[in-house]
């Protein structure tokens, strides 16, 4: 790990060629006590070369190969995008050679938080009552149910956190049958049964491809007390649909009150592992301490639940060497190369290019990128692999197939079973996912200032040597046990998370 001085750099690893400014460094500043110095004006979190580099030689950080010199960089020069060459290149995958069996606590050993417990024995973090449209063309009515109920008239029913619509912009106009199709109802369906969701009412129009009684039927869901459905085109219309929907749930209201918390193992707790606006700290900082936690919650017989395929580009083999089987190993390598397949011609993510704001936090490319993304998953041995929203079945560390963008991944993880997204961020990404909360974790101290209404924990105090990766990663586990208990994060008191419900699309519009 990083050694943290009073130099400027930080050297991530003995065999690195390039360093990291800690702080904004100015031309000629000395960077080390080895008489290297700053040959351009680099900003705080982006690299320099900590030695002369020849035209096509790896550039190394974290001792991975994260791209190659486009041209001769003398020592201290900045090394960015402008110099440094995006290639792909064969990584070897070593299935397994690197997955250390993990020896999980003694249940009566294992942290405790307090948890819901509902009636089949899953646990929920918190305690919703959802409206769940079935296409578009319900939504508005969808919405309008759920911004009846005020905090005021939900005042007979404390232990209700609210009332959410779970809203989107498909459900018709896309082929049937169909994957996208098939991920759709899977995702819905994921989200009608999440134990955060004391109850829902699923709404749809009437004459839309996503058939409310063929989605219920489907996805093995059955009306009764905590399931509610009708189609507005049978009800009446919109102003009726909107008067049943509320009664339908004001009937739904007392039981759903009628929980209390208990102490509960933290095995119960699926953490949906999260990145976005990430910077040059994000793999120094808040990514290794997140993955510190997660190497904790596996050891307390949880689950951590990393994705965001097209960000582990790269860095792959680091995974691939952690698989508990070969058939695991394989199957994360059959999802890279999906999307390949998939983002081919497209101009995607997996030509290397990453956007605007990560290139400014001294991002050079996504090589650079995943390097940081896939540290949030710890150490441990990767358990299992699982297509979009799949139901998350098993414990430790798991991965599942979704896209970068957050939004859409974080609502494949809720629909797998994450019950808790801990994300993290260098820019300062604001989120917040419903019916769970999200703990956001700042890699530098500026921007964990800057916005500290949005962020939780204060990741850069790594960076400035205030604390260990290790030290940060029992904080974050122990803050954790806090939220799962109830403790409010920055985004729900924000009220953040009533328009990031956006199932993954895949197919084309018809």
């Amino acid at each position: 790990m990083a050694v943290i001085d009073a130099w400027p750099v930080i050297r991530l690893h003995p065999s690195d060629n390039v360093v990291v400014a800690r702080v904004p460094v100015a031309i000629g500043q000395a960077l080390d006590g080895a008489g290297l110095a700053a040959r351009a004006q680099v900003p705080a979190g982006h690299k320099l070369a900590a030695c002369a580099l020849r035209e096509g030689e790896p550039v190394r950080k974290y001792d991975t190969v994260i791209g190659f010199a486009a041209r001769d960089v003398a020592a201290g020069d900045h090394v960015h995008t402008h110099n440094l060459r995006f290639v792909e290149f064969d990584r070897d995958p070593a299935y397994c050679a690197d997955a250390r069996p993990v020896a999980v606590l003694p249940d009566a050993e294992q942290a405790r938080f307090q948890g819901i417990v509902r009636a089949d024995g899953r646990v929920a973090t918190r305690n919703y009552v959802g409206v769940l449209s079935t296409v578009n063309c319900s939504a508005t009515v969808c919405r309008k149910i759920a911004e009846w109920f005020t905090p005021e008239r939900l005042a007979p029913w404390p232990n209700v956190d609210g009332v959410v619509a779970f809203t989107h912009t498909t459900g018709c106009g896309m082929s049937t049958p169909s994957l996208n199709f098939d991920v759709f109802r899977r995702t819905l369906a994921g989200y009608a049964r999440h134990p955060n969701l004391a109850a829902v009412l699923v709404v749809g129009l009437g004459c839309e491809r996503n058939q409310l009684g063929d989605l219920l039927a489907s996805q093995h869901l059955e009306r009764g007390p905590k399931l509610a459905a009708f189609n507005m085109q049978d009800v009446g219309g919109t102003r009726e649909t909107i008067d049943a929907g509320v009664q339908a749930v004001l009937a739904m209201l007392p039981d759903a009150n009628a929980v209390t918390r208990t102490p509960v193992s933290a095995r119960h707790l699926k953490i949906g592992l999260q990145c976005g606006g990430s910077d040059g700290f994000s793999s120094i900082s808040a990514n290794p301490a997140l993955g510190a936690a997660m190497d904790v919650l596996v050891r307390h017989g949880g689950t951590a639940i990393l994705s965001e395929t097209p960000e582990i580009y790269g860095v792959e083999h680091m995974l691939t060497r952690r698989a508990a089987s070969e058939a695991v190993g394989r199957k994360l390598l059959e999802r890279i190369e999906w999307w390949k397949e998939y983002s081919r011609g497209q101009s995607g993510q997996m030509n290397g290019v990453v956007v605007a704001g990560n290139q400014a936090g001294g991002i050079a490319n996504i090589f650079e990128k995943s390097l940081g993304s896939a540290m949030k998953g710890g150490t441990t041995p990767l358990n299992a692999v699982y297509e979009y929203a799949q139901p998350v079945d098993a414990s430790g560390l798991v991965f599942m197939d979704t896209p970068g963008y957050d939004p859409v991944s974080a609502t494949g993880q809720i629909a797998g079973g994450a019950n808790l997204i801990c994300f993290t961020t260098g820019r300062g990404s604001m989120f917040g996912a419903r019916p769970v909360p999200s703990m956001k974790l700042a890699s530098n101290t500026p921007m964990y200032t800057k916005l500290a209404n949005d962020m939780d924990v204060n990741c850069g105090v790594v960076v400035d040597g205030a604390a260990t990766v290790e030290e940060l990663g029992r904080r974050i586990f122990e803050q954790i046990l806090r939220v799962a208990s109830g403790e409010r994060t920055k985004s729900e008191l924000l009220g953040l998370g009533d328009n990031e419900f956006v199932p993954w699309s895949l197919g084309i519009v018809t």
